[in-house]
């Protein structure tokens, strides 16, 4: 399993963050841009991810789940490095998504409020110092994974979530203007089925993006990636606030 470098580095803290209402008054919520039906119903393939997630028979469980969060970290990286010029201290004072704040928390459990920008940082250096520590994700043949591998995983899917979640809700206007909604739509996807899979993330963790993910993974979205296909009908914007 080969990696490569990340391109948003810094000293991180400790993997730990969580996530308020941000306190303010509750201001009426902008029309979701990505929700809209002309944009949900696009995708680069046509594959049937449900089938692509699932464990291969003579794989090891680890083996799996090691080579698909590093594929994911280097994806979800990529994706957000397309409109990481738009995510600036200025423009994203605070990492949100929709009524959620999400704060980091060092190694001594301090709480750090963060840009958005800052706190993508923390995530991707953290994670980019995990995957291509060998004691953690080994690739030589015989090494075995650490007992606490699978909980680490879960961390690394929880703050990917989190980064994927900001681009929609902070910079799908950038997204849909640089014409790569598709891919965004379909490493979603792509994502959510498979830490559902292997249940990764806490439901109460993705329930803040809950209207995108019932659009875009029920099985009877008929998405395609040439634009053709319905969206789910009546899929109405119920974001729940944590």
């Amino acid at each position: 399993m080969g990696h490569f470098s990340c391109c948003h580095v810094s000293s991180p803290p400790m993997l730990k963050s969580k996530g308020k209402p941000n306190g303010k008054k509750p201001v009426p919520e902008e029309k979701k841009l990505y929700l809209e039906p002309e944009y949900t119903k696009l995708r680069i393939t046509d594959f049937e991810f449900k089938e692509l997630v699932m464990l291969p028979r003579e794989i090891d469980l680890n083996e799996w789940l090691a080579s698909n969060t590093t594929t994911f970290f280097h994806h979800i990286n990529l994706q957000y490095s397309t409109i990481s010029e738009f995510c600036t201290g200025e423009s994203c004072q605070t990492m949100a998504v929709c009524n959620t704040q999400y704060y980091w928390y060092d190694e001594r459990g301090k709480k750090i409020k963060c840009t958005a920008p800052q706190y993508v940082d923390f995530v991707m250096s953290s994670v980019q110092k995990l995957v291509t520590d060998e004691d953690v994700f080994p690739t030589k043949y015989g090494k075995e994974f650490p007992n606490s591998f699978e909980s680490l995983v879960k961390k690394i899917c929880k703050y990917l979530f989190h980064v994927l979640a900001h681009i929609y809700s902070s910079h799908f206007k950038e997204t849909l203007a640089l014409e790569l909604h598709g891919h965004l739509n379909t490493l979603y996807t792509h994502f959510i089925l498979f830490i559902r899979e292997f249940n990764l993330v806490d439901p109460k963790e993705t329930t803040i993006m809950d209207d995108l993910t019932e659009i875009l993974c029920s099985s009877g979205s008929g998405s395609s990636s040439n634009g053709s296909g319905n969206s789910s009908a009546g899929a109405q914007n119920h974001v729940k606030e944590r």
